[in-house]
């Protein structure tokens, strides 16, 4: 038996082989292609190494009031000797704000955080002079590291930064912790541990604490203040910078409506006023935020709320002018955040950093003493001055290693600069009675000032167009070998080996391109080797599609999709490149997702099988016919397109609006529970979560029931039936704890804790048992051994030695799934003398499905973790929503036998849409302030910095959608031979079929259901491929679209708050979906191998008992078959010669 059988597996296993290495290696085009074009897309600006020092003046001239060449003396004379910097993350401007009424007449608007720091309110009336708060204006991303550089070296962000947020790295850029330093100051630090990998060793003492975990709203805020006053007091400092975290902290967890945060803001109300009294004459207060908050509580856009912080500066000496300023005290001036770094450098007497592109704040810079208007406005000029020589030779110095600033506009400012320098020099030479001449040279340096930061703005995004356009392509021609090889896929002489000639041929391109870089000397580019690589293998297909051309093949048959489909993708492409409708996705997925079932709906009637044609009036599409007899009841399709459009539209209930869209209120029901007030409807809410997830398991269990796969003894689906509830049970435990953990007694705060840290490991650790079981045993089969014909009346009459005719053949089962072998050994050995053995296997009509199913419940309850509580309606909703599309689905899908096998275009994808209507039902956007952090600290310890785990549970969260639809995209070529079990069919006999009709008369079958697909393995392997790429191709085009959008449009008005984010989690969400796909279809072929090595053991097992048995099959097909032998599974001919006796029933 082994040699016979040996060259059909090893061809079986090559094929195999061959369809997932070639699906992974489409999967690196499109990596190849993302790549590239990211390359390209998404640089850095270039960042100078020069510092600024004392002994080099910013440019000629003489220095301010004569301090050139004098002992310690710098560009401008100090005039704060000390500073303390109070950083309060996430200090939205309106915190600051008194709780004022906004139009007269009405009463006070009442919010949490207004009025709370009512310190800062009270020294501005008192002390008009000595104090100013400033609306401080923040450019995006507002990450905490980009605004932390931004402080410090006065410079612009760049949107790539935002990706290294959480792996900060040192600053190489001239800041004003290295100025400080360098001149001798004594810099001590409190608060976030961001600053250490940012300045690291720069601190005279630093105490660090973790920041990243955002429910812990007290920890870093009393360790400050802590060591805050003894500190201030020892007088062992000459600049104290503090970073409190509870306010950030605080709108992550709660937002900033919440009463915690009128308890955050209190606090440092207290600290504030802590500080003040404690200050001396020649010390500097600054309060700041580095970014506000969302209403939601989120941050990293560039959204008003996120931009907006407070600025707050107070000496205990007077600092402004005695004139009170133009703008009403309700509205404070509004300033670049960046110009508070060249403020602080001149008044500490410091060189203002080489990079810095702000402007000082001119006001800070009159002589309060003096009050003669001259003096005021010739020492802002000064300041003003020095500022400009700065930005002027950072600018000559970046243009000539850069190649990305505008030439025409800085050729403008620097003439621009180089008349107000001359204005200036010529008033220091006649300062008398030049009042006007003063005004308008500050009015001309602020004009450059601010031309050169609305300059960088708008270069700083260098692209390589080169690269960009490269990577695009790669895309599109990834997509077009998807559309090809799906294609041949289908055609009869299709074979698998060419798919690894292709592959390679790209690997030896890859090779070549190495080797003469490298002869070369010039440096491998590991993005250009892979996109090298990506067009060698590209080659053979395009070669092979331009010889069909050549044959006058027209061009539309590589677009076999119905029209109706076509035109929704195509729509779909192009609403990528428009900023509306990729702000409004949300609502226009879900609507091209309903579009997509009634047009399957109204498929179903134009094919005859949902209502009489007189019904419906409707006119057939010329690519339409009617295909036969429903497999279904008209109204039971009628029923399932109903059903699946009430599910969407509930699933589009739980839904987070954009911050684009004002005039939208996201669901609440996506926060979690312990963000609500109030233990009755928090319980309620609770009963309901539980309830779904009961709901879910039910489900699943009663599906496995419905086809039997329950009843079999294998570990898969014994940990279902114990394992299943377990993992519910910890669920729901977790969930308790975690919506009170808040209002746990203080005893009982460390074992709540450790019991919120262990519970999602141990479910997490369940599912984990649960996959390796399935994927260790993967049957669900449960086989019966017994002497004698098997009781059921549809048997046939026992015969020995290998078949005679046609008709044996069609009613042997395609495929038998494992039996332990020890088992099936002793009952031979019971059996010997009892008479003919025969062997019953159950629930193979459901083998590969009933797998699938339990894959994607073990992988549901870790991603439901991830998730806030009541999330669980939605995962719900999916899984019934999945059900329910897969049977509308099948029921317009001919099964053919034996082959070849394709899934529908419109089943791809309706399956893709739901996909992303999933995403956003789940409560994601593609916008980095509407992720999921607390995803980050399921079954983390809160004292566990930021490590590799807690990105790989954030982007998990992000993207359970895309894991579950592509693991689950199998079951879109599954489904429909499931659903022929739907319904007794009569069997048809073939003509000269007497022997079968004389032994089994006419009479209902039990159908072959997913066996039909071991009748043809090529074809069935094939499937899968076709299957895969049609997958690939829809997402591709996604990707494809986001990538031409952002080329196009890379410099539009919303190209980094809109088509730069949208690109990069098109591209994530691509990146994951193809490995869930290839994970998908291993698992299917780890089931298919699991029944050969089952039915490669049964045999040799009967060889070894060395007797014949009867044979005996049930749930042959309606028809006979017309199948050849080598189409029979493998080794069938081998089994039917050593006499063994089948019984084959699909379920139980």
């Amino acid at each position: 038996m082994p040699v016979v059988c040996a060259p059909r597996l090893q061809k079986l296993w090559m094929q195999k082989t061959s369809v997932l290495l070639f699906l992974a290696w489409v999967s690196f085009l499109f990596y190849a292609g993302i790549a590239l074009f990211t390359s390209g897309f998404l640089l850095t600006r270039l960042e100078l190494t020069n510092h600024s020092s004392c002994q080099e003046p910013p440019g000629p001239g003489s220095l301010p009031w004569g301090r050139r060449g004098e002992p310690g003396a710098c560009w401008m004379a100090s005039r704060f000797s000390r500073l303390v910097l109070v950083l309060i993350d996430a200090l939205r401007f309106d915190f600051a704000q008194p709780q004022l009424s906004r139009v007269s007449g009405e009463p006070p608007v009442s919010l949490p955080f207004l009025g709370k720091l009512g310190s800062l309110q009270r020294i501005l009336e008192i002390q008009p002079h000595h104090a100013r708060l400033y609306q401080s204006k923040a450019d995006p991303p507002t990450t905490t590291m980009q605004r932390l550089k931004a402080l410090t070296t006065g410079s612009l962000p760049t949107f790539i930064d935002a990706g290294s947020n959480f792996a900060s790295y040192a600053i190489a850029e001239d800041n004003l912790v290295k100025q400080l330093t360098s001149t001798g100051r004594r810099v001590v630090f409190m608060g976030d541990e961001t600053w250490n990998d940012l300045f690291p060793g720069a601190f005279s003492r630093a105490l660090f604490f973790p920041s990243f975990n955002v429910r812990d709203l007290h920890t870093v805020d009393n360790g400050i203040l802590e060591h805050l006053y003894p500190t201030m007091d020892s007088g062992e400092w000459d600049v104290l910078i503090t970073h409190f975290l509870g306010v950030d902290h605080c709108g992550h967890k709660h937002g900033p409506h919440h009463p915690e945060m009128a308890k955050k803001l209190s606090q440092m109300d207290q600290v504030i006023q802590g500080l003040v009294e404690r200050l001396e004459n020649d010390t500097l207060l600054v309060v700041t935020g580095d970014h506000g908050m969302t209403t939601s509580g989120n941050h990293g856009g560039d959204s008003e709320l996120e931009t907006s912080a407070a600025l707050f500066l107070y000496s205990p000496t007077a600092l402004f002018p005695s004139t009170p300023p133009e703008v009403r005290p309700e509205e404070p001036e509004v300033i670049p955040q960046i110009n508070l770094v060249p403020t602080l450098a001149l008044l500490l007497g410091l060189p203002i950093p080489f990079g810095n592109i702000g402007e000082v704040i001119a006001e800070v810079f009159s002589e309060v003493e003096d009050s003669q208007p001259h003096s005021s406005a010739l020492a802002q000029a000064s300041a003003l001055h020095l500022n400009a020589q700065q930005v002027s030779r950072f600018l000559h110095t970046y243009s000539a290693v850069a190649q990305d600033l505008q030439v025409k506009e800085l050729r403008r400012l620097q003439n621009l600069f180089s008349k107000a320098s001359a204005d200036y020099q010529r008033l220091l030479q006649s300062p008398q009675g030049a009042e006007a001449a003063l005004q308008t040279v500050i009015t001309e340096l602020q004009q450059f000032l601010r031309g050169v930061r609305a300059m960088c703005i708008e270069s700083w995004a260098r692209f390589s167009l080169v690269r960009m356009a490269g990577g695009a392509a790669l895309l599109a021609a990834a997509c077009f070998l998807c559309l090809l090889v799906s294609h041949w896929a289908t055609s009869p002489g299709f074979y698998f080996h060419p798919l690894l000639t292709a592959m390679a041929w790209g690997l030896t391109g890859a090779v070549v391109c190495a080797g003469l870089l490298a002869a070369a000397g010039l440096k491998l580019d590991s993005v250009v080797l892979g996109a090298v690589a990506a067009v060698g293998s590209l080659l053979p297909f395009l070669w092979k599609a331009w010889a069909g051309w050549g044959a006058k093949r027209p061009l539309v048959a590589l677009l076999p999709m119905p029209g109706p489909v076509l035109l929704l993708l195509l729509i779909r492409f192009a609403g990528f490149f428009s900023d509306s409708f990729v702000i409004a996705e949300a609502r226009a997925a879900a609507f091209l997702l309903i579009s997509l079932v009634l047009f399957l709906v109204a498929r179903l009637h134009w094919e005859g099988k949902l209502l009489p044609p007189k019904l419906l009036t409707i006119p057939r599409l010329g690519f339409l016919t009617p295909t036969g007899p429903p497999r279904h009841n008209g109204m039971h399709a009628l029923g399932l397109g109903v059903g699946l459009l009430l599910c969407i539209r509930l699933a589009g209930l739980f839904h987070r609006c954009p911050e684009e869209t004002p005039a939208c209120s996201s669901s609440p029901w996506l926060r979690p529970l312990a963000s609500m007030v109030g233990g009755r409807a928090k319980n309620l809410w609770y009963g309901a979560c539980v309830g779904a997830l009961v709901a879910l398991l039910v489900a699943v269990r009663l599906w496995l029931r419905h086809y039997g796969n329950l009843k079999s003894p294998e570990p898969p689906v014994l940990f279902v039936r114990w394992g299943l509830p377990l993992m519910g049970l910890g669920t729901s435990a977790y969930w308790a704890l975690a919506s009170g953990a808040d209002e746990a007694p203080p005893r009982l705060r460390a074992l709540v804790a450790g019991a919120s840290v262990m519970l999602p490991r141990a479910v997490a650790g369940l599912a984990a048992s649960g996959l390796m079981l399935l994927l260790w045993r993967p049957v669900t089969v449960l086989v019966k051994a017994a002497t004698g014909a098997p009781r059921t009346r549809t048997v046939l009459t026992p015969f020995s030695g290998p078949p005679t005719s046609q008709a044996d053949l069609d009613y042997v089962v395609p495929q038998i799934y494992r039996h332990m072998q020890e088992e099936f050994r002793g009952r031979l050995e019971r059996t010997r003398s009892q008479g003919p053995l025969t062997v019953a296997a159950y629930q193979l009509g459901s083998v590969y499905s009933a797998a699938m199913v339990m894959a994607l419940t073990f992988l549901a309850f870790p991603l439901l973790l991830l998730h806030a509580e009541r999330i669980s309606l939605v995962f719900l909703l999916l899984f019934l929503q999945s059900f329910l599309l897969l049977h509308l689905l099948a029921a317009g899908i001919p099964i053919t036998t034996p082959g070849p096998f394709t899934v529908p275009w419109q089943a791809v994808s309706a399956w893709a849409f739901m996909a992303t209507q999933t995403f956003y039902s789940t409560g994601h956007q593609p916008v980095f302030p509407a992720i999921h952090w607390h995803a980050a600290f399921v079954g983390v310890p809160e004292d566990r910095a930021f490590t590799w785990l807690s990105a790989l549970l954030v982007g998990t969260n992000t993207f359970a959608s895309h894991i579950l639809f592509a693991v689950g995209c199998p079951l879109l070529l599954l489904w429909p031979f499931l659903c022929e079990s739907q319904g007794p069919r009569k069997r048809r006999q073939s003509p000269g079929n007497e022997a079968e009709a004389r032994v089994r008369p006419e009479e209902e079958a039990e159908p072959l259901m997913e066996m039909r697909l071991r009748d043809a393995p090529h074809h069935f392997h094939a499937a899968l491929l076709q299957l895969g790429l049609k997958y690939l191709f829809v997402l591709g085009i996604q990707i494809l679209a986001c990538a031409l959008a952002a080329f196009i449009l890379r410099r539009h008005l919303m190209v980094w708050k809109v088509f730069a984010p949208k690109f990069i989690f098109e591209a994530m969400g691509f990146i994951v979906s193809s490995v869930g796909l290839c994970l998908g279809i291993a698992l299917v072929m780890r089931v298919d191998g699991a029944v050969s090595s089952w039915f490669r053991q049964l045999v040799l097992a009967q060889q070894r008992a060395g007797e014949q048995s009867s044979l005996a099959c049930k749930g042959a097909g309606s028809s006979a078959r017309e199948t050849q032998p080598h189409l029979l599974p493998p080794c069938s001919q081998d089994l039917l010669a050593s006499g063994t006796s089948l019984f084959y029933n699909p379920k139980s």
